[in-house]
């Protein structure tokens, strides 16, 4: 797609663009500067999301996707976030994720998790809340953890943690040994974890259910029954690939039996 200095960002958002794909952006002032990262960033701040890195003076494309672009908030005219929307299964740890790991050995102190990741990360049985060397979490090999990323680099190993910054769980720790298990792709749950989404909507009418989604493409879900739990993954793998109206004529048919 870049011949030369590239092509404007504004008028690929929606298409498809290839890794090597330079995206150039609107002229900004000097004290307008890129910013990695996803919350925290002041008012007219642009935001670079997955699958783009800095170049320049624009953005270089490093996965296969469509663009995908945000507009700020009111009252600022520059701003927003731009990345790319790819079918992407494999998960790169990054720090301050939440992810779902699975408990693969203990050593020593440190459990060693599978986060789906290159590498395995590690958790110390000292970050659960409450917990001290007297007071150990029960943790089995083979047992749900969902938990923060605190550590995430390329030269690292990941490691994770079950409590934030005042010591409390958050919600975190070991999952329940019943509920089903499976992975969806990253656009999948970064689409579930969208404040108010439909399909979580959708579904809370349908059936009573637990849910935890992970940044690593993982979700575990428990309802009253097998046959639900089994309904409801069906429904959520699905999703990826129905339109919201073949989603509802689903849900319809389901809901009437």
């Amino acid at each position: 797609m870049a011949e030369g200095r590239g092509v404007a960002a504004e008028a690929c958002v929606g298409q498809v663009v290839l890794p090597g794909d330079v995206l150039l952006l609107p002229t900004q002032p000097d004290e307008e500067r890129l910013r990695l990262g996803a919350s925290g960033a002041p008012r007219g701040r642009l935001l670079c999301g997955p699958g783009l890195r800095r170049c320049g003076a624009g953005l270089l494309v490093t996965k296969c996707g469509l663009l995908r672009h945000r507009q700020a908030g009111s009252g600022s005219t520059a701003g927003g976030a731009y990345w790319v929307d790819s079918q992407q299964k494999r998960y790169v740890p990054v720090k301050g994720d939440h992810v779902i790991g699975i408990v693969t050995a203990k050593a020593g102190d440190v459990f060693k998790l599978d986060v789906g990741g290159s590498e395995q990360a590690s958790l110390s049985y000292l970050a659960f809340e409450g917990a001290t060397k007297r007071n150990r979490p029960n943790v089995q090999v083979g047992d749900l953890i969902y938990g923060q990323l605190l550590v995430a680099n390329k030269d690292m190993e990941p490691e994770m943690v079950c409590i934030d910054s005042s010591g409390r769980s958050a919600g975190m720790g070991i999952i329940g040994q019943d509920g089903f298990l499976f992975k969806v792709s990253l656009s999948l749950i970064r689409k579930l974890l969208t404040p108010k989404c439909e399909i979580i909507e959708e579904l809370s009418q349908l059936y009573p259910f637990e849910l935890v989604l992970g940044m690593n493409g993982r979700i575990w879900v428990k309802a009253k029954t097998i046959q639900q739990t089994l309904i409801l993954v069906n429904i959520l793998e699905a999703c990826e690939y129905m339109t919201a109206e073949q989603r509802k004529q689903a849900l319809a048919r389901l809901s009437g039996n």
